[in-house]
């Protein structure tokens, strides 16, 4: 098997911390959740190597399904949105905890075997002896922690005078605001900058994994959900709900900072009420355009409808603890 097959199967890591039933279900601290040895498996990997002679880039999304499986996608030609794009190559495998190893199976059946090392998932050989090392690589978005310029409107800097910018707004964790929240402010034409972060659920499926929702004006809704390593619909994180799916899945690895940045121009209507030009928007999910220009034909469900009028930023609540930071707001 050559190198590139044994990467993409990313396989059977023995790991150097005891592993135990899990009772917790969910963790929404970071160093909480790193005191599990599925959580630290769980993450982005990146590795170039020789095929035909070229140096290709490949990267592994672990997704961590439970304490004892997961599932790893391996990118051709390196990470989403750093290399890889819609459509490119990928190869999937799924892998199963028992005791201290947790062996992979690729879909035609390969396996192989590895260990965490300090650098990330080093791969060993019949003898136990590390021969590769595919190392862990931790992104941040291109836009975490963009100071709001002259003018903006700061709805959310931690403090306790911004929670009242909020219908029940609420700081949680000590300078975070709990979903399920709205601006008292509307807005019309405006751009925005937002920061996410999803709670850690590995046992939760689907729209049961980290589910918000970004609501442009209350009528939009940019999905806010852990779509880590899933293909990127348009009810997953960065789509818009019913309406567009991302130009690539975006979505960092559970507990990560992320952020939203969108340049938004309101539907038009004329003096009788009818919409004469439908709303657009561009937005970046973590510094990566996903939508550009995008037409939105209609508003989403789960809020307001379309109107001739400003609306507000609503965070929705969908019972998992999603919170935010560092929104504000810079009117066109």
């Amino acid at each position: 098997m050559n190198r590139l097959n044994i990467l993409s199967i990313l396989m059977a890591v023995v790991i150097t911390v005891p592993v135990t039933a899990q009772d917790k279900k969910e963790w929404i601290k970071p160093e909480e959740a790193a005191k599990t040895a599925h959580y630290k498996i769980q993450g982005e990997y990146l590795v170039e190597v020789e095929q035909d002679g070229q140096q290709v880039k490949v990267g592994f999304q672990v997704i961590a399904l439970s304490d004892t499986t997961f599932k790893s996608t391996a990118f051709i030609g390196g990470l989403p949105g750093a290399g890889w794009e819609r459509g490119a190559e990928t190869r999937t495998s799924e892998g199963k905890l028992e005791g201290d190893i947790i062996s992979w199976t690729s879909e035609d059946g390969n396996v192989a075997r590895s260990k965490l090392v300090e650098a990330g998932i080093g791969l060993i050989n019949d003898d136990g002896e590390v021969t590769d090392t595919i190392p862990k690589v931790h992104r941040k978005s291109k836009t975490l922690g963009a100071k709001p310029p002259e003018g903006a409107v700061v709805l959310f800097d931690g403090s306790a005078e911004s929670v009242k910018n909020f219908e029940r707004g609420e700081a949680v964790l000590g300078k975070l605001l709990r979903h399920d929240c709205e601006s008292k402010q509307k807005f019309g034409d405006h751009k925005l900058h937002l920061e996410f972060r999803t709670p850690y659920m590995p046992f939760a499926r689907g729209q049961g994994r980290g589910n918000s929702g970004m609501y442009i004006q209350g009528r939009y809704e940019v999905q806010v959900l852990d779509s880590f390593g899933l293909d990127g619909k348009n009810n997953e994180c960065g789509g818009i709900y019913s309406i567009s799916e991302p130009k690539v899945n975006m979505c960092l690895p559970p507990l990560s900072w992320q952020t939203y940045d969108y340049d938004f121009t309101a539907a038009k209507y004329d003096a009788d009420g009818k919409k004469v030009k439908n709303a657009r928007v561009t937005i970046k999910h973590n510094g990566v355009v996903i939508h550009d220009d995008l037409e939105l034909p209609n508003h989403t469900p789960g809020k307001h409808p379309e109107a001739d009028s400003p609306g507000l930023l609503y965070l929705q609540g969908h019972g998992n603890p999603v919170v935010y930071r560092n929104v504000w707001v810079v009117e066109k």
